[in-house]
């Protein structure tokens, strides 16, 4: 794809394919599906009262941004940049306690579909 960054080839291949299969109208880059699927996820979570802190949103945030140039996330990406430099899984644990797992579950399911 013109354009597409470095980091998101794997990524935008799978949008590229899918549409070549005939499984998408049109052709998306993979963030940009991630995107909305993010946007989706928080308004169905605020919807349902659930209210998260400016710092759980960074947090959240990054974790989109993996997704979109990663396909998923994993625990063990929280060992990794941009993450450890922030506190890594200690500091996604500290600040969301056993939400986390639901969390990322979620996440990685709401855009498993995309790669299917």
């Amino acid at each position: 794809m013109r354009g597409a960054a470095a980091n998101h080839i794997l990524t935008d291949l799978v949008s590229l394919v899918r549409f070549a299969m005939h499984q998408e109208n049109e052709l998306v880059s993979f963030p940009e599906k991630v995107q909305v699927n993010f946007r989706a996820w928080l308004t169905l979570h605020q919807a349902s009262g659930k209210r998260f802190t400016d710092e759980q949103r960074k947090w959240l945030e990054m974790v989109r941004d993996h997704i979109a140039d990663n396909l998923q996330i994993e625990t063990d990406d929280f060992d990794s940049a941009p993450f450890v430099q922030k506190g890594g899984i200690g500091k996604v644990y500290q600040i969301f306690d056993d939400d986390m797992i639901t969390i990322l579950n979620e996440l990685n399911e709401l855009n498993e579909a995309l790669v299917a």
